[in-house]
């Protein structure tokens, strides 16, 4: 029978007659499911034969609850869950969170901030030079020197400061089997040779086809420096041709070795084969369960990897840009399973990843050569050698509705509009429409001043009113009621109130009302941060223009709103400051409704606009989302 790995020692004595190989460490809840990090690494071990225990959200004031299981005979594995934990914690204006979905009941404060440093030091306490091998989001964002925004200076490495011997980076599957067979034949040497590992050393001479890096101390001091080090950093993350990467910290070198390569269609099928249960602990029913798995529940991740290249996107550093699908009939094996839970009620919230109509790599070079050096895929417009299909994808869609029980199928991760719009058969445009929107399609057009998608590496937006049109004309053509879910940014490096201002008018234009909009976030890991800190393109060495005075960023972030009454007089001084106070008429209605009132009513009498038109279900307001961002110690958007 399937149970859950042991969390408690006398699960341990019962199962494993008193010993373990290896102890993982989480900040998140135990959930046993394929959308968690937590669950596929402790899986895919259990697979090979290793005995691992669960020890998540430990209490992290003492050495103690670090100490449950006794000494592991391999070592400690460690992850802060399946987000950063400063991002778990706080909002862009690094205010404290007030709930975490990924914690027993909603409560806050069950893990620390920088959980993999604060971790692995209780580890050591407890048990001194035992194997400590870090991995997940937190870990693999922050494998060399990086922009921190909650500190607002670069910090080293996490490896340095959390003292541990190894760090795994991006999708772990294939590193963590290799890592764990190397402790248990005593041949921990070995480790440094593997792809996605990170580690420390002093001697680099011996070192092949190496890139030397600017050093930690002259990125923090010099922003030139830094811009200089992320074109070069990002630049050799390819699995078959990236050089291994040092770069200088204090006393010693991190030395990160070249991206492990993607997982082939079969051992993806074989990871999401694995006996997960599919849910939370039931230790944690007590407490009303993990509101995470909500989210994932009935969803299906199809695919991981993504080779949009938005610049304040994690993915790219974290799953890489080569994009690796499941087959069908494990994708039509999990939906089986999904209909057969007892609260099932017909509906397959999302089949998707990062993206939901990629399944393939961009082009068949990418499986040889990897990702274009100093080219992306879709950005500035659609490369020569894309292949912009979505035969599969449609196919599968279609049988996933025809299975018994299941009355609808939707696409809630995102669909990269500019793809869809490249693919010159409309077949699944038209099925998209008429089949797989839940009366809303999330799309990220990001903003609307070509200007400032150039330094987001998006599409102009003249693509996506191609898409709005045709998505519309579509709509009416099945006799649905519809809309499209806008995904806004406010305050990204290279928009000003002026940009912001042609955002607002975008959207009065195209009748949209945004219910909840992004500030951005400068997460580790992304071009964008880059840009926010040094005020440079890494790219281009030139100037960027960032938005970073509380004052602006509110005025932009309420230019995208400009229907709520409590937003007019930043309306109004955004105007007078761009010198555009003609527009003031044209932005800001007259509102007569108190408080209490919906503020949005007038304007939409005024407007035209219907009851339900633009309303999205917006963002959570976090940078790094849980649902298709999945993978092997988790992963996120980075949006």
């Amino acid at each position: 029978m399937n149970q859950f790995l042991p969390v408690t020692m006398e699960e341990v004595n019962s199962r494993y007659q008193g010993e373990v190989d290896f102890v993982l460490v989480t900040g998140d809840a135990y959930v046993d499911h394929p959308s968690f990090g937590t669950a596929i690494i402790s899986r895919v071990l259990q697979k090979e034969g290793y005995r691992v225990a669960i020890l998540s959200q430990p209490d992290y004031q003492s050495k103690n609850d670090f100490m449950r299981f006794g000494k592991p005979k391999l070592g400690f594995l460690v992850n802060s869950g399946n987000l950063d934990s400063m991002v778990n914690h706080y909002t862009v204006n690094k205010k404290k969170r007030s709930t975490d979905a990924f914690s027993p009941g909603g409560v806050m404060g069950k893990r620390p901030d920088r959980a993999v440093i604060v971790y692995t030091n209780r580890i050591r306490e407890a048990y001194g030079q035992i194997p400590v091998v870090i991995g997940g989001l937190e870990a693999s964002l922050r494998r060399l020197a990086h922009y921190d925004y909650w500190s607002d200076k670069v910090r080293r490495s996490v490896l340095v400061d959390a003292k541990a011997d190894y760090l795994i980076f991006g999708m772990g599957e294939l590193t963590i089997r290799e890592v764990a067979r190397f402790l248990r034949d005593g041949t921990p040497e070995k480790i440094k040779e593997l792809p996605g590992i990170v580690y420390q050393t002093k001697v680099i001479d011996h070192i092949p086809n190496a890139l030397i890096l600017n050093s930690f101390e002259e990125v923090r001091e010099d922003k030139k420096l830094y811009a200089k080090f992320t074109k070069e950093s990002f630049g050799e993350q390819n699995p078959y041709l990236g050089k291994t990467l040092i770069q200088h910290h204090i006393d010693r070198y991190v030395v990160q070795n070249p991206p492990m390569r993607p997982l082939s269609r079969r051992e993806l099928d074989d990871v999401y084969s694995l006996p997960y249960m599919r849910t939370y602990h039931p230790m944690y029913e007590t407490e009303g369960g993990v509101p995470a798995i909500s989210e994932v529940k009935f969803s299906i991740i199809s695919e991981r990897g993504c080779f949009g290249g938005c610049n304040f996107c994690s993915l790219a550093f974290h799953q890489g840009r080569i994009v690796t699908s499941r087959s069908e009939a494990s994708i039509l094996e999990e939906a089986k399973k999904i209909v057969a839970e007892p609260d099932f009620k017909g509906y397959i919230h999302d089949v998707g990843g990062p993206t939901a109509n990629f399944r393939f790599p961009a082009c068949d070079n990418q499986l040889k050569v990897g990702a274009c050096k100093n080219k992306q895929c879709l950005f500035p417009t659609p490369c020569k050698n894309l292949k912009a299909d979505h035969r599969e994808y449609l196919e599968l869609l279609r049988k996933l509705r025809s299975l018994p029980k299941v009355k609808k199928v939707f696409v809630r991760s995102g669909i990269r509009f500019d793809y869809l719009m490249a693919d010159k058969n409309d077949t699944f445009f038209k099925e998209l429409v008429e089949h797989h929107v839940s009366g809303q399609l999330k799309v990220a057009p990001e903003h609307s001043s070509n200007r400032v998608l150039h330094y987001m590496g998006k599409p102009n937006i003249e693509v996506f009113e191609g898409f709005m049109k045709k998505f519309y004309i579509l709509t009416k053509k099945v006799g649905k009621e519809q809309y499209l879910v806008p995904y806004l940014m406010s305050s990204h490096p290279g928009c000003d109130v002026k940009d912001a201002i042609e955002l607002a008018l975008f959207l009065r234009k195209h009748k949209m009302v945004p219910e909840q909009v992004q500030d951005f976030y400068p997460t580790p890991g992304t071009v964008s941060t880059a840009m926010y800190y040094t005020e440079l393109d890494p790219f281009t060495g030139k100037k960027v223009y960032v938005a970073k005075t509380y004052q602006e960023k509110t005025m932009q972030r309420a230019l995208l709103q400009t229907y709520k009454a409590e937003n007019r007089d930043l309306v109004k001084k955004a105007l007078e400051q761009a010198g555009m106070q003609h527009l003031t008429a044209v932005l800001l209605p007259y509102h007569k409704q108190t408080k209490k009132e919906k503020p949005n009513n007038d304007f939409r009498r005024k407007t035209g606009i219907t009851k339900n038109q633009g309303r999205p279900q917006g963002r959570s307001g976090k940078s790094q989302k849980s649902g298709g961002k999945r993978g092997a110690y988790g992963n996120h958007r980075g949006r």
